[in-house]
């Protein structure tokens, strides 16, 4: 059976493209109509976007209890991080004046440590903190054709740069504080990742669903066999800005491992779908925290696979918002995951190239990774 509740409000903006089953990111070759008996498929709308979860269906469990159990976590994320709505605990925090305390839940806090740990690690390419540039260039909520053909001023970038400041987020405890008036946060670029990673929690830990899919706007978690008791596969396809899910170029497919755990956790970031073009060069909408500037020479597509796909989602955001050459090489100093799909131009065409870090490559080969 199929459900569709559509009644969450978190959007996401286009910083952070928003993915769904149409040949973008990840397709799967599972639909309602295909399930045998014994898996069921759920469907609804959250976050700017829409889930989708494929898994076998426990003895003596009403789906439409599985379903309520997922929404209601799922409201309890967007009353917690969503930027769209005025009483959620992210937006309080954003209106607050510095050094005023915030107390936080338990998935903010996950949330916020996530983002601390890959923006340390990817040297402050992801930042939660970059909105103010991101609105600056045109690219956010505020989107307007002027702004988007004619590039801010040096001066109005400075300005926003000001804003982009995670260092002035500070933990106390259950709480956080501000030491910049201005500062704010938005974690549309791993709150889905976030919330696959929640959703595939409430199927293992409260009904011990073993064998699953699990979808938000393109990240996902599997685990266990698909209906056809084969590890799930998911296909990576090219970054074409019009592709549709009837037609799509299909590079490479990533396959379930089954050594070293029998799950997987992936996010993809791209650069291709939102760009614009000032004096005959194409701008990324991904801007990077570090220069104030939109990426140009970036990776068109990136992903990602970790624990957790929240890490992923992050990590597949951070090296967007880099040089292609410099995302490369700091993914595998970070020994993390990644697929890369880059243009590789011919006289005739544009053909797309795949390139791998040494984990990603170990990961598709269904052998053990190496420890750092």
């Amino acid at each position: 059976m199929i459900h569709s509740k559509p009644f969450l409000t978190f959007k996401l903006p286009t910083h952070k493209p928003i993915f769904v089953l149409i040949g973008s990111v990840a397709t799967f070759n599972l639909t309602a109509c295909q399930q045998p008996p014994e898996y069921d498929y759920l469907s609804g709308e959250t976050m700017g976007t829409s889930y989708h979860i494929s898994y076998k269906l426990p003895k003596d469990i009403d789906e439409n209890e599985i379903q309520a159990a997922i929404d209601q976590r799922l409201r309890q994320i967007n009353d917690s991080m969503s930027t769209y709505q005025d009483d959620s605990t992210i937006s309080k925090f954003n209106r607050a004046p510095k050094n005023n305390s915030i107390v936080i839940d338990a998935d903010f806090d996950n949330v916020l440590e996530v983002s601390r740990q890959v923006y340390q690690l990817s040297n402050g390419a992801f930042d939660p903190t970059v909105m103010p540039l991101i609105e600056t260039w045109g690219f956010g909520s505020t989107m307007t054709v002027e702004r988007l053909q004619s590039p801010p001023s040096s001066e109005q970038i400075a300005m926003a740069k000001a804003l982009v400041d995670f260092e002035s987020i500070v933990k106390d405890g259950n709480a956080i504080y501000k030491t910049k008036d201005g500062v704010g946060l938005d974690f549309s670029a791993v709150a889905k990742g976030y919330g696959v990673d929640v959703i595939a929690d409430v199927l293992k830990t409260d009904y011990k669903i073993r064998n699953y899919m699990v979808e938000i706007g393109g990240e996902v978690a599997t685990s266990g066999v698909s209906s056809q008791q084969q590890p799930w596969q998911i296909a990576i396809d090219a970054p074409i800005k019009d592709s549709t899910v009837t037609d799509r170029q299909t590079l490479a497919i990533i396959r379930q491992p089954t050594v070293g755990g029998n799950s997987m956790h992936l996010a993809t970031s791209g650069n291709y779908r939102n760009s614009v073009t000032f004096n005959g060069k194409d701008y990324s909408h991904t801007i990077d925290p570090n220069t104030g500037m939109p990426i140009v020479g970036g990776a068109p597509s990136v992903t990602v696979a970790d624990d957790t796909v929240a890490r992923a989602d992050a990590w597949a955001t951070a090296l967007t918002a880099m040089p292609y050459k410099s995302a490369l090489a700091l993914a595998k100093q970070q020994n993390v995951a990644a697929l890369f799909v880059i243009a590789r131009n011919t006289a005739d065409s544009e053909e797309w190239q795949i390139v791998e870090t040494p984990a990603m490559q170990l990961m598709r080969a269904n052998k053990k990774p190496q420890a750092m």
